[in-house]
C-alpha cells in the first residue's frame, strides 16, 4: 500500500481594512502653505482692528502703504540675493549714502575752489547719481563675493559698516535738508489718486515678476539657489548673473534711499538702519527659503505687507519701541522655522 499523503490547508488570513487619508487631504495641505502668507494678513489685520479703530480708515491704509513702498523696494532686491542662496546686509547702509549724495548734489552740487567751478544738478542728473551709487555699490559686493569667494554675509556686512562711514564723512553727521517741492513730489506726491511711492514700486515688483518667470536670468537665479554646482556644469556663468544680482539690489536700494530722503525732505546720516532686517522678514515671511532655489516677488510683497501692518499696528496700539524690535524678532523666528517645516514635509 502506498503511503496517504495529507495535505494541510492553509487557512486564507483576512487582512484588516486600512484606513486612507482622504484624497483631498494632501491637496489641502499644499493649499494651506501656498497662502499662509494671506492668511497670517488676514488674521493680523482682524486682530488690529478689533483693538484699534484708528486702523481700518483710508487715511491709515495709505499711509501704511506709503511706508511699505520703501521696504518692497529694497525686499524685491533682497530676493533676488536670497534666491541665489546668498544675503545683503548692507542695503540699510547703501540706502542712507545714496540719499545723501542725492540730497547734497542737490542741494549744493559740486564745487571746486582750486579751479574757481561750480556744478549744478537737475533733478534728474541727482536721481540718476544716486542709483549709480547704489548700483557700483551692489557691483562692488557681487565682484568680492565671486572674485575673492568671500562668504555673502561677511562681504556686504564690511560693505554695511563702509557705506555708512561714507555717509557720516559727506554729510558730517548732519542731515541735509530743504530740497524743494519738486524732489518732495518723488515721496510725498499723488498721482492719479494713488502715492507716487505705491507707483514706484508697484512697476519695480511688475518687471521684477516678470524678470523671474519670463527671462534667462530669472531661469538662472533659481537654477543657481537650488544646485549651483549643477548649474556650472551646464554652463551658467555663476560670476556675471550672482555680480548682476547684487548690483540690482543695490540699485533697489538707492531707490529706497531716495523715495525716504524725499519724503523726510531730509538726507539723515542714521537713515535706513535695521532696514536690511525688515527686508529679510519680508523675504522668509513671503516664503523665500533662505537656502535659495525656492520663492517668488509676490511672496515677498505679501510678506512686506505684513512686516508693514504689524509694525503700524503695533504703534496705533502704543507699543514701546523696544518690545516692538522684540514682537518682530519673534515673527522672524516663526517664520523661518515655517519655512523649515515646509521644506521637510515637500
Amino acid at each position: 500500500m502506498s503511503p496517504k499523503v495529507f495535505v494541510k490547508e492553509e487557512k486564507a488570513q483576512v487582512q484588516p481594512p486600512t484606513l486612507k487619508a482622504p484624497a483631498f487631504s494632501g491637496s489641502y495641505s499644499r493649499y494651506l502653505v501656498k497662502f499662509q502668507s494671506l492668511i497670517a494678513l488676514f488674521i493680523l489685520c482682524l486682530i488690529i482692528s478689533l483693538l484699534s479703530d484708528k486702523f481700518l480708515t483710508v487715511a491709515n491704509g495709505w499711509n501704511v502703504m506709503r511706508q511699505i513702498s520703501v521696504n518692497i523696494c529694497i525686499s524685491v532686491g533682497m530676493t533676488l540675493v536670497v534666491l541665489t542662496a546668498g544675503i545683503d546686509l548692507s542695503v540699510g547702509s547703501v540706502l542712507a549714502l545714496c540719499g545723501a549724495i542725492t540730497a547734497g548734489l542737490l542741494k549744493f552740487g559740486i564745487e571746486l575752489p582750486s579751479q574757481d567751478l561750480f556744478i549744478g544738478f537737475t533733478l534728474l542728473g541727482v536721481v540718476l547719481a544716486g542709483l549709480l551709487t547704489g548700483t557700483l555699490l551692489g557691483t562692488f559686493n557681487g565682484w568680492t563675493i565671486t572674485r575673492f569667494k568671500v562668504p555673502p554675509f561677511v562681504a556686504t556686512l564690511a560693505v554695511l559698516t563702509i557705506a555708512r562711514g561714507l555717509t557720516m564723512l559727506y554729510t558730517k553727521g548732519f542731515p541735509i535738508s530743504g530740497l524743494g517741492a519738486d524732489f518732495a513730489y518723488i515721496g510725498t506726491g499723488w498721482l492719479l489718486g494713488i502715492p507716487v511711492p505705491v507707483w514706484i514700486s508697484g512697476i519695480i515688483v511688475g518687471l521684477a515678476v516678470f524678470l523671474t518667470n519670463k527671462t534667462r536670468l530669472g531661469r538662472y537665479i533659481y537654477a543657481i539657489g537650488g544646485n549651483e554646482s549643477a548649474a556650472r556644469l551646464s554652463g551658467i556663468n555663476i560670476s556675471k548673473v550672482k555680480t548682476t544680482v547684487y548690483a540690482i539690489a543695490g540699485g533697489l536700494a538707492a531707490i529706497g534711499g531716495i523715495i525716504v530722503t524725499s519724503r523726510l525732505d531730509s538726507a539723515q546720516p542714521n537713515a535706513g538702519i535695521s532696514y536690511e532686517l525688515d527686508a529679510i522678514a519680508a523675504v522668509v515671511i513671503g516664503g523665500t527659503s533662505l537656502s535659495g532655489g525656492r520663492g517668488s516677488i509676490l511672496g515677498t510683497v505679501q510678506g512686506a505687507i505684513i512686516i508693514g501692518v504689524l509694525n503700524n499696528g503695533l504703534v496705533l496700539l502704543n507699543v514701546s519701541p523696544f518690545w516692538q524690535q522684540v514682537v518682530k524678532g519673534m515673527v522672524i523666528l516663526l517664520a523661518v522655522i515655517i519655512d523649515k517645516a515646509n521644506s521637510k514635509s515637500e
